[in-house]
């Protein structure tokens, strides 16, 4: 609670500040209306040219320019701050002088070409994917997949169990509880007998769940901790937060997917009725994508970089059979291009008979919207799974502000009537599909660090699918006019919602 007060308090001279200017402009300055007025539109109108002439999700500009042009001053500072991602350099300059990582692989073209003679298309989505992120294409071996956290957990508490060299923990929200102490407590038993711990969290996403107090009680046990860029006063950076997820073990093992580290995600407490989730345990060689993904963070944030030895590709076991292949990767607001808003556009595109999605949040910038009723107007069957029973009010209804377009284009929208879904996947075609930390609204997409793996050919996509088909048993489906509302005043909110979007 300390930690919610303190960020609190660095709000109050900011708006102390704006409350200022504004009895300064009534009091003093309004003899001088007649200069001050055309300054500021001038004001208004450079500010207005440079954010159309960037290249930007629409969506994203509409909502600035009318800050701007409303509030001049206060919305064009307020950009500079917060909007602009010239903003994201303090973050860009530590993740480029990272050490990078040690060694490694990338066969990313050779696998691309052994692709391309299978699936041409899809080869050039694979290298364009490699392209953006700089992230290794691999081949899959053994890729687990869960439908619930509820049986992901007893399986990452085994694994860890077996750690001989390392065990990498990196969660946006961590929350003490069954699920937590669990791992802690197999974490300091494993770091007392000389294995490295290394554990990131994000301080933003775990401001009410996990203290300074925690952290030290970790440190004390041998647990190497610390928070991704920490809320301490307000400043460009803060609107970019670590929304990734990840459990890496001896470079043998990894886990990833919607689950974060508090007992709701397991359904051992019940906030949102029953909490659907998923994620899956990846074994072999693609393992090393995800040491790559922690190390490359941990080296650029903790100022302790992880030991190259330690990094040393564990000894090849019996090599399991070729299941497709994997690209792991993650989302940067740093980079020019948005990894996964491209990629589900190019996936939806070449989709022929279904894309199907689930997501907690409905809220996607203008060019996957339009990827997604060009799809289903060629006949695609478009489908996406989303919560019956919301997380946080307004975020869900500015999700329903987006139904109408898409059901009028075809799409089917379910909503999963036990309680709260927090999936994040979707399998197009039974050939390729994604598990990893990517909601469909602009957060995610554009402003968050995530990550995701991007499965072809893969066995766990007939499962992924499987429980896509299981969960809609549990759903209501959205129609209009029955349980989505059209009318004129409904028209109305919903574009005043979407135009909001971007902020949630």
């Amino acid at each position: 609670m300390k930690k919610v007060i303190r960020r609190v308090l660095i709000l109050i001279p900011a708006i102390l500040l704006q409350l200022l200017w504004a009895f300064l402009l009534g009091r003093w300055l309004t003899p001088w209306a007649w200069l001050i007025n055309p300054i500021l539109s001038i004001f208004a109108l450079l500010a207005v040219l440079f954010i159309i002439t960037k290249r930007d999700e629409g969506t994203y500009k509409i909502l600035w320019l009318l800050v701007i042009l409303t509030f001049p001053i206060a919305g064009a500072l307020l950009y500079l701050i917060v909007g602009n991602r010239r903003s994201t350099k303090p973050l860009q300059k530590r993740l480029s002088a990272a050490r990078p990582y040690p060694g490694g692989t990338d066969g990313t073209e050779d696998l691309c070409g052994a692709l391309g003679r299978e699936a041409p298309r899809m080869a050039e989505t694979f290298r364009y994917l490699h392209t953006l992120t700089g992230c290794p294409l691999y081949v899959n071996r053994d890729a687990k997949y869960y439908p619930l956290g509820d049986l992901l957990f007893p399986v990452m508490l085994e694994e860890m169990k077996k750690a001989e060299k390392y065990i990498f923990v990196e969660y946006f929200i961590v929350e003490r509880g069954v699920m937590w102490d669990s791992m802690v407590d197999i974490m300091a038993e494993k770091a007392a007998r000389g294995v490295d711990v290394r554990v990131m969290y994000d301080d933003l996403g775990s401001i009410s769940t996990y203290s300074d107090r925690n952290v030290k009680e970790l440190r004390a046990k041998g647990i190497q901790c610390i928070p991704f860029n920490p809320v301490r006063s307000i400043r460009g950076t803060i609107n970019y937060r670590d929304h990734r997820k990840m459990l890496i073990i001896d470079g043998k093992v990894a886990f990833s997917g919607g689950v974060n580290l508090a007992d709701e995600y397991i359904n051992k407490v019940v906030k949102f009725g029953h909490w659907k989730d998923v994620g899956f345990r990846l074994t072999g060689e693609a393992v090393e994508g995800y040491a790559r993904m922690f190390t490359e963070f941990w080296n650029a944030f903790s100022g302790e970089p992880v030991p190259a030895e330690l990094l040393a590709a564990p000894a090849a076991a019996e090599t399991a059979p070729a299941d497709g292949y994997i690209l792991s990767y993650y989302d940067s607001p740093l980079r020019p291009s948005a990894a996964s808003n491209e990629l589900y556009i190019e996936l939806l595109s070449q989709a022929k008979h279904y894309a199907w999605f689930f997501t907690p949040y409905l809220m996607p910038g203008d060019a996957l919207l339009d990827a997604f009723c060009r799809a289903a107007h060629r006949g695609v069957d478009v489908r996406i799974i989303m919560p019956g029973v919301p997380d946080k009010a307004i975020v869900f209804r500015m999700s329903h502000s987006f139904y109408s377009v898409l059901l009028e284009a075809g799409v089917k929208i379910y909503e999963y009537a036990p309680g709260f879904v927090h999936a994040k996947a979707c399998v197009v075609d039974d050939i390729v599909g994604t598990v990893g930390t990517v909601n469909l609204d602009y957060r995610s997409l554009f402003l968050h660090f995530e990550n995701n793996s991007l499965f072809y050919g893969a066995s766990l996509l007939k499962d992924v699918k499987a429980d896509f088909l299981a969960t809609q048993e549990k759903c209501r489906q959205m129609e209009l006019g029955k349980n989505v509302k059209s009318g004129f005043w409904s028209w109305t909110l919903d574009g005043i919602l979407r135009i909001l979007a971007p902020l949630c």
